[in-house]
């Protein structure tokens, strides 16, 4: 077995394969390509699936192509919908297009002659007449052997599909076609839901250009829980921070079940198989220390936002959660906190330091100071981590973190971070 497909299929990777994918593979240089739909302003972790296999590809010596659906992303892929998308703007599109192309840099090396090559369908789709599409693409597929896909069907099933879903595996069919013509590429990579369209386009080369090309398909992602990968109470969880912060995004992988933290290391982390068996051991021996969780959330973040912004996510965590030092926290992490706490703004300290009741007022943690002071006198309030009692009460500017914060805690629980000075 090729190396690439032993790397996949070590780490539950590898869905479905057409069989000569083995021997293209050994023969030399493969190009192959995985497409991403800019339906939506950023890309989610439910899509970091094929992105892996893209760098796995990458890894083991081959060439990936990004391929942005600048043209399908008009219409929207039916595969796993059971209605119809709402279509999108040429502008939206286009502005989507240039925000998952920034987050896809971040997986791929483009640079060096053999680097990954990103390119945008709508360089040919947009410019190609509906006489020209049913004529090169259209006359090459029978109704009946569309109708046999999966994603057709099951909606066929579901009360009906339009022609421009039902188009959109011959749109996909001439991807393939143009990024041979154009890059030599002979592989299209895909979730599992994706082996018709694929298929479709292997179908369309061997008809076209006599040329036998590849499909690689990977597992959709379930939790064991058997709830849907990348949704949570708040929403989808997105790689664009202005959509999930990267402390939240932090959370999402730290906070996987037992049960999923295993594979979930082995499909979304480039960690070797020894490390990763030695996290599965950790977490057989001591659950409770969430060791690869943590291991989890950190490569992740780190690819995705950037090592500083990991460190800072982690750093916030770990404080909010109770094992970390509100003195440790970095100027980025305190911005990070601020987006995760009630956030407050006060005029610099006085010289001889501010009261801590009137502190929780100011900062309303406390309702009045009657409340405030209740609060004190039962050891219920702290300042940077440092409880607060009815003889030690000031709170000087010496206190302050990174120069200008204070992080009140009201309770176990109850923050407020404050920034003083304004």
């Amino acid at each position: 077995m090729h190396p690439l497909l032993a790397e996949l299929t070590w780490r539950g990777l590898l869905y479905q394969q057409t069989e000569p994918l083995d021997e293209a593979l050994s023969a030399g240089v493969v190009t192959g390509y995985c497409g991403f739909d800019p339906t939506a302003q950023s890309l989610h972790v439910g899509n970091l699936v094929p992105v892996m296999g893209l760098a796995h590809l990458q890894r083991a010596g081959h060439r990936p192509i990004v391929l942005i659906g600048g043209g399908t992303g008009m219409i929207g892929d039916p595969s796993g919908k059971t209605s119809e998308r709402q279509l999108n703007t040429p502008e939206t599109v286009t502005a989507n297009s240039r925000a998952i192309q920034a987050q896809l840099e971040r997986f791929l090396d483009f640079t060096g002659a053999a680097g990954a090559i990103m390119r945008d369908n709508a360089e040919w789709l947009m410019t190609m007449g509906a006489l020209e599409f049913m004529r090169d693409v259209g006359k090459h597929f029978t109704v009946s052997y569309m109708m046999q896909k999966e994603s057709v069907r099951a909606r066929m099933e579901e009360g009906g599909i339009s022609y421009t879903e039902f188009s959109y595996m011959l749109l996909q069919a001439k991807d393939f076609l143009e990024l041979y013509r154009r890059a030599g590429c002979t592989l299209q990579i895909g979730g599992s839901d994706q082996w018709g369209n694929i298929t479709a386009g292997i179908e369309l080369i061997r008809r076209v250009e006599s040329v036998e090309a590849h499909a690689l398909t990977m597992p959709l992602v379930t939790t064991a829980a058997g709830t849907k990968f990348g949704k949570t109470e708040a929403g989808a969880v997105w790689l664009d921070p202005r959509l999930t912060s990267p402390y939240r995004f932090y959370q999402f992988w730290v906070n996987v079940d037992d049960r999923d933290a295993s594979r979930f290391l082995r499909y979304f982390t480039l960690l070797p198989r020894a490390e990763i068996e030695a996290y599965d051991l950790e977490l057989a021996a001591r659950p409770d220390r969430r060791t690869a969780q943590q291991a989890l959330a950190r490569d992740v973040t780190t690819r995705v936002h950037g090592e500083s912004a990991a460190r800072a996510a982690a750093d916030v965590s770990g404080l909010l959660f109770g094992k970390g030092q509100a003195s440790d926290l970095s100027a980025e992490a305190l911005e990070a906190l601020r987006d995760e706490v009630p956030f407050a703004e006060l005029p610099a300290l006085a010289s001889e330091g501010i009261d801590a009741v009137d502190l929780f007022v100011a900062a309303k943690l406390a309702p009045s100071k009657g409340a405030a002071k209740r609060l004190l006198e039962q050891g219920g309030l702290s300042v940077n981590g440092k409880k607060l009692s009815a003889e030690e009460r000031l709170v000087r500017s010496d206190s302050l973190l990174a120069g200008r914060h204070l992080l009140l805690r009201k309770g176990a629980r109850d923050y407020t971070l404050v920034r003083v000075g304004g």
